[in-house]
């Protein structure tokens, strides 16, 4: 095994195990942890790029106007993820969750059909078809649509498509919208601590620190993901994105105990076959469509 599929493999790995992280800060109101993410894990990308001695990419950046605003409107969308992640995972919806993200990239190739006028090939229609028959029976399953699910799944896919209008690294792109989202996040942070309504402040040092670390949380794995990426084919990284989801669902099953039928499991079945078709398709015509971009969850 080469040095870039343990990268790749570490990433996805700690991707899947973020429920536990966000578990431990379960105490705090889920705006409040988004909001930390959100300025820490921009302190922690600037240290990285003064490091580097990066910032050239950020002049350029400003130079374009247009680029700028696809990077604050993908912000945006990365912050609805976040948000909804950190609230669903904190409410006891981990299994949930893990199926937006099964369901992200076979999304992701109809946004490609909606938004990009692409024509897929008879096994991405089959996967397409396979998916939106497993999403239909969790409906009935659940006697409501799984909005946390598609919810996460369509930000998600929004996002990876505002990506690659902006030419920029993980690590560029995440510092980007950091930036995009740091003032209001600031702000309200302030605001919460002005009315004593803030965990930050008045916590213990646990918490403190869990907070605080949630930039460095939120950027190793980026870094890791941007090294495989370097290192092995994008194929082989359309295989591994599917650890992530597969360790959240099985936090969510055998760690937190949450309900899980036989008529969910004949849910999730579905959506798995649709994620083999998709894969297999994939392989045989080698034209992967993983996003390359990450920063949800």
């Amino acid at each position: 095994m080469n040095r870039g599929t343990l990268y790749g493999i570490a990433a996805y790995a700690l991707w899947g195990l973020f429920p536990i992280y966000w578990k431990a800060l379960g105490h705090v109101a889920a705006s409040e942890v988004l909001v930390h993410r959100m300025i820490w894990s921009l302190v922690f990308v600037a240290l990285i790029l003064t490091w580097r001695g990066q910032w050239a990419w950020l002049v350029a950046l400003r130079r374009r106007p247009r680029a700028m605003a696809v990077s604050a409107l993908a912000a945006i969308l990365l912050g609805v993820n976040w948000f909804l992640y950190i609230w669903g995972v904190t409410h006891d919806f981990v299994v949930e969750t893990s199926l937006g993200y099964f369901i992200t990239p076979i999304l992701s190739v109809l946004l490609g059909v909606l938004l990009l006028r692409e024509r897929l090939r008879g096994g991405q229609w089959a996967a397409v078809a396979l998916a939106a028959v497993g999403v239909f029976y969790l409906t009935l399953v659940y006697g409501s649509l799984p909005w946390i699910a598609l919810t996460l799944a369509f930000t998600f896919g929004l996002y990876g498509y505002l990506k690659k209008r902006v030419s920029l690294s993980s690590l560029e792109s995440l510092t980007a919208e950091m930036m995009a989202l740091f003032t209001p996040a600031l702000i309200y942070l302030l605001w919460l601590m002005s009315r004593g309504e803030a965990a930050f402040g008045q916590a213990d040092a646990a918490t403190h620190l869990l907070l605080v670390a949630a930039g460095m949380v939120t950027a190793v794995p980026l870094l890791l993901f941007g090294a495989a990426a370097r290192r092995v084919p994008l194929s082989a990284l359309g295989i591994l994105q599917y650890l992530a989801p597969t360790l959240q669902f099985l936090l969510g099953v055998l760690l937190y105990h949450e309900p899980f039928t036989t008529a969910h499991l004949t849910g999730f079945i579905l959506i798995w076959l649709a994620l083999a078709v998709y894969t297999i398709d994939g392989l045989r015509h080698r034209q992967p469509r993983p996003s390359a971009h990450h920063g949800g969850r």
